[in-house]
């Protein structure tokens, strides 16, 4: 069986003011056979209420967004069949699909910001990167 390569590199979007924040992705890089389930790990910290997305880089493509939680529902649909829980009580937010393909292999980034503004198109992030 024929496996694909993801990997992972965490981001750190913080304020200007001391609020310690952090994100910790465990794995370098994860394996898995084509339309086997598939969960890339993010850990966090933060002081205060964070806002926590996921972001993907296709090889010679910009980063997309993927999914975000800021606030309601812990359990986040987001493109392309992914989703990702808030689990405040861990500290995570893991990314999972079902069923991943090979269309799926990228570079992920988990991110953590308490810095979020309205827009005319709902809520928008505005990080600092540190």
């Amino acid at each position: 069986m024929l496996s694909m390569a993801i990997l992972l590199f965490g981001m750190l979007f913080t304020l200007r003011e001391t609020r310690a924040q952090s994100v910790t992705q465990p794995d370098d890089q994860v394996s898995v056979a084509d339309g086997a389930p598939l969960q890339l790990r993010c850990n966090y910290s933060s002081r205060a209420a964070p806002c926590l997305f996921w972001y993907v880089q296709y090889p010679n493509k910009g980063l997309q967004l993927v999914l975000k939680y800021i606030t309601g529902e812990t359990l986040v649909k987001g493109t392309e069949g992914f989703e990702a829980e808030f689990k405040k009580s861990e500290t995570s937010f893991h990314l999972r699909k079902p069923s991943a393909h090979w269309s799926d292999s990228a570079e992920y980034f988990c991110a953590v910001s308490d810095t979020v503004t309205e827009t005319a198109g709902g809520a928008e992030h505005k990080p600092h990167e540190t």
